[in-house]
């Protein structure tokens, strides 16, 4: 059970409370003032909330540790990561509503431009369009082997997910995803004794498909990461007596909000507002809603510092939205830092904000950024406490101890 110590002190009450997660929020300066994304957008509202509420920043994993998405995100839901890890492929399998039991094995894969000499020419085969990426995944997905069921589901433009469904299978394999370009994909080995025949399954699986994209102008190849089973994770209404949503365009965070027993809402409009609007429309059902917006982490990945700032801009111009239905805790933050300068995941801490008008202690801090976070009231504390301190200043946590 996560923070398994909070459930004698959980106290139900109406209160209702917002994570607002912009992923990758976190960045390093390289605008020509120094500034990161973060100080460099205009931000009235949140700076408004910033000076009326308290700052912090949070550590996703441990010191100097780079997380991954899935981690990240187990981390603010309260789950320790280095404890409850899950790979890749059941987030993705979660995302897209493809079940994967305990036994069963899912990988995410992203569709590759190969050369001629074998080599990883694109790793995304040039974001090839989600509707040209379907027949290409089609494909993979008539590949079959003897012993196993392979099903091969499109998630989204280039991304898919594989999942093996059989007797024995073990997910201690390697990615084949190099991370880089100039490179074969690396080849597929079992990191343990008991993955050897699951090795080999897919070992045969792939080269099976390799064969089958052969022909394929852009997508002839793929390249798998993350393989995982069931995690089998106890679900968040258990663990904090809170009934949960997850408002999320990109299926990767509909998967883990699923895999912790969040209701996911589909059929929402594209965009913050859309999403925001999403809250509007389902806020008396719920009182825990995990609000997520990808594009901060694209545009750090690009190193496009002025569209990451952007994104911040729509979002506090949105927010308007989420403080007309008076939230009691509103918490604003990333689940790991993606410098423009880097383009990629890093170590460093992420920003936070708590606003929460009924419990919050001001702090002297009048806006939100990584520097003024860095010495604000909450301090540099783990994510993973993330929802204990949410659910204090809801008022939903006794006393501990006489």
């Amino acid at each position: 059970m996560p923070y398994s110590y909070l459930t004698p002190l959980l106290e139900k009450n109406d209160s209702k409370i917002i994570l607002l997660i912009l992923d990758g929020l976190g960045g390093t300066g390289n605008s020509a003032e120094g500034k990161t994304a973060l100080e460099t957008a205009t931000k009235p509202n949140l700076n408004r909330l910033a000076a009326e509420g308290c700052l912090g920043q949070t550590i996703p994993i441990r010191h100097g540790i780079t997380p991954g998405s899935g981690p990240a995100h187990l981390s603010l839901f309260g789950y320790e990561p280095l404890e409850c890890n899950v790979g890749r492929g059941a987030l993705s399998a979660a995302g897209i509503n493809v079940p994967v039991h305990f036994g069963d094995i899912a990988a995410r894969g992203n569709l590759c431009t190969l050369d001629k000499q074998g080599k990883v020419k694109d790793r995304r085969a040039g974001r090839i369009s989600h509707q040209n990426a379907a027949p290409v995944i089609e494909i993979l997905n008539e590949v079959q082997i003897p012993d196993v069921k392979v099903e091969v589901h499109q998630v989204k433009e280039y991304r898919f997910v594989i999942v093996m469904r059989g007797e024995g299978l073990s997910p201690e394999l390697n990615d084949t995803d190099p991370q880089e370009t100039g490179v074969p994909p690396l080849p597929l080995k079992a990191q343990d004794p008991k993955a050897e025949q699951t090795a080999e399954y897919f070992n045969t699986w792939m080269e099976k498909a390799y064969q089958a994209l052969a022909d394929q102008p852009r997508a002839n190849g793929f390249l798998l990461r993350g393989f995982a089973t069931d995690p089998n994770f106890p679900s968040f209404e258990e663990a904090y007596q809170l009934n949960a949503a997850c408002i999320a365009e990109y299926p990767m965070y509909k998967g883990v909000s699923r895999l912790v027993g969040m209701e996911v809402i589909e059929d929402i409009e594209k965009g913050v507002k859309g999403e925001f609007n999403a809250v509007k429309q389902i806020w008396d059902d719920f009182d825990f809603f995990f609000v997520h917006i990808k594009k901060t982490d694209s545009y750090g990945e690009d190193g496009n510092l002025s569209a990451k700032a952007k994104v911040i801009e729509e979002v506090d111009q949105a927010l308007p939205i989420l403080l007309e239905l008076d939230p009691d805790v509103l918490m604003v933050t990333g689940d790991h830092s993606t410098p423009s300068p880097l383009k990629s995941h890093s170590w460093h801490p992420v920003p936070f904000l708590l606003w929460a008008p009924k419990t919050h202690r001001p702090d002297l801090e009048q806006e939100f950024g990584e520097r003024v976070c860095a010495r604000g009231g909450l301090g540099t504390f783990p994510a993973v406490e993330t929802i204990s301190l949410g659910l204090a200043h809801a008022g939903r946590l006794e006393k501990f101890g006489a």
